[in-house]
């Protein structure tokens, strides 16, 4: 008896480790082509949407992941690939504000002030990217964040009626990137589940026009 459930234990981690195998590599396969590492390559549009993170590590020290993704799309803008940024992100509490804080080094690198707007309620990539054509009026986008963030954002912004193409920031490695790496697995596994229950983004509100 104990020998049947086991095998069935087994059986059953096997599919779970199927499933998210085929989860990645749907996002990774429907993507190729549309994301870019060059900016002298990547095609122009008119808006980039700068995916939030936190600014800080918990353990102390800049967030590397915070500090590429600024300096991508500043890159990107001083190479007028993009004409205006969109960021998106968490403002979940007033000592949390990830647009603001992004905004504020985005404008030290040299983007002009009106040329940046917010999204404080990007709570998700779900979000972020269903609120850039809904409530921002987007067509299409330049996605601004790291290679693995950005498959799947694209991938998402796709079912959602919303052109994406992805600018690659600099990745991680050693310990720090394979945590990261290994919590989008089960990130790629829920796009699906959001997809089949067709969830929504915690807010809407009022339409904004990027001009």
């Amino acid at each position: 008896m104990k020998r049947k459930w086991l095998l069935r234990l087994a059986a059953l981690v096997m599919l779970g480790l199927a499933g998210i195998a085929v989860c990645d590599a749907i996002i990774e396969w429907s993507t190729r082509g549309r994301l870019y590492d060059d900016k002298a390559t990547i095609p122009y549009n008119k808006v980039g949407l700068v995916l939030g993170t936190a600014r800080h590590r918990p353990q102390g020290g800049i967030n590397p992941y915070y500090q590429y993704r600024i300096d991508a799309a500043l890159a990107l803008y001083r190479a007028g690939k993009i004409s205006f940024v969109l960021v998106s992100g968490d403002n979940g509490s007033i000592y949390y504000n990830e647009p603001n804080t992004i905004k504020k080094d985005l404008m030290a690198g040299g983007i002009p002030e009106e040329k940046i707007f917010l999204d404080y309620a990007g709570f998700r990539t779900l979000d972020s990217v269903m609120r850039a054509r809904v409530i921002f009026g987007l067509d299409s986008v330049t996605v601004i964040s790291q290679e693995f963030h950005n498959e799947r954002a694209v991938y998402l912004a796709e079912k959602k009626d919303l052109y994406a193409i992805g600018f690659n920031a600099r990745d991680i490695g050693g310990s720090e990137g394979m945590k990261v790496h290994l919590r989008e697995y089960p990130a790629r596994v829920k796009v699906f589940l959001d997809l089949l229950f067709n969830t929504q983004p915690r807010f809407y509100g009022n339409p904004i026009e990027i001009k």
